[in-house]
């Protein structure tokens, strides 16, 4: 079932034409990446069967409809397909993620990133041609399991193998220029960034002089990341 109106797809087109992205499926994961993307000062379309997602966000997107995204004429009088970008966050009903990303497909979209609830999902969205395929709740299970293992503050993995972590500036580098430490060849990382107290964050670069208090973002192999920030 569809519910949308001639005059709610000439905005859709209008929104395609900006910086914009559709995101179809406002569960807890696309609402929030929609919400976001709107913080940051992106248009976004929000598409969702469930009447009562849609009211709840109904002014806080540009757009948000009502409509069936497993078919194509719904996402085509929505104009969906004159976006460059679209996200589905589709994770509750496995086969409608499917058949969505299989019409958007047909449209030629050049990037459309999906949310996979687990391998077996992935796996065929991966096979079907996604561009971008995610696992939100694996990604954050990893994420936190680093935060628990120590002193991390936050984590992100970049790469396989390799992380940006945030934590205390340890002892070991306070009162001294950075590029006199020798932290590059001790420890195997690099301090990309600092911050005093509630103060903006700052580059850092080698005449950087970190105090007590202060927080750092460390870059390199997760394991020589989260070591240095182990240090006191």
């Amino acid at each position: 079932m569809a519910k949308f109106s001639l005059s709610s797809a000439g905005v859709s087109r209008r929104i395609a034409e900006a910086d914009s992205v559709a995101v179809i499926g406002l569960g807890r994961f696309g609402s929030a990446l929609a919400l976001e993307l709107m913080d940051y000062g992106t248009e976004v379309l929000g598409i969702d069967l469930d009447e009562d997602l849609v009211q709840t966000l109904n002014g806080r997107l540009t757009q948000v409809v009502r409509g069936d995204s497993t078919r194509a004429e719904v996402l085509t009088q929505l104009a969906v397909n004159e976006f460059d970008r679209v996200v589905v966050g589709i994770g509750g009903d496995i086969s409608a993620s499917i058949l969505t990303c299989s019409v958007l497909l047909t449209m030629d979209i050049p990037v459309i990133w999906a949310k996979a609830v687990d391998d077996r999902h992935g796996l065929i969205l991966e096979q079907l041609g996604v561009h971008h395929v995610i696992y939100p709740e694996e990604d954050m299970g990893r994420r936190v399991a680093h935060l628990v293992r120590g002193a991390a503050l936050d984590y992100i993995e970049v790469a396989p193998g390799y992380a940006l972590v945030k934590a205390p500036a340890p002892t070991t580098v306070l009162g001294t220029p950075l590029g006199d430490t020798q932290i590059r060849r001790r420890y195997g990382v690099t301090i990309a960034a600092f911050q005093h107290s509630d103060q903006a964050w700052t580059n850092a670069d080698n005449s950087t002089v970190l105090e007590s208090g202060d927080t750092i973002l460390i870059v390199g192999r997760t394991k020589d990341a989260e070591a240095f920030a182990q240090l006191r």
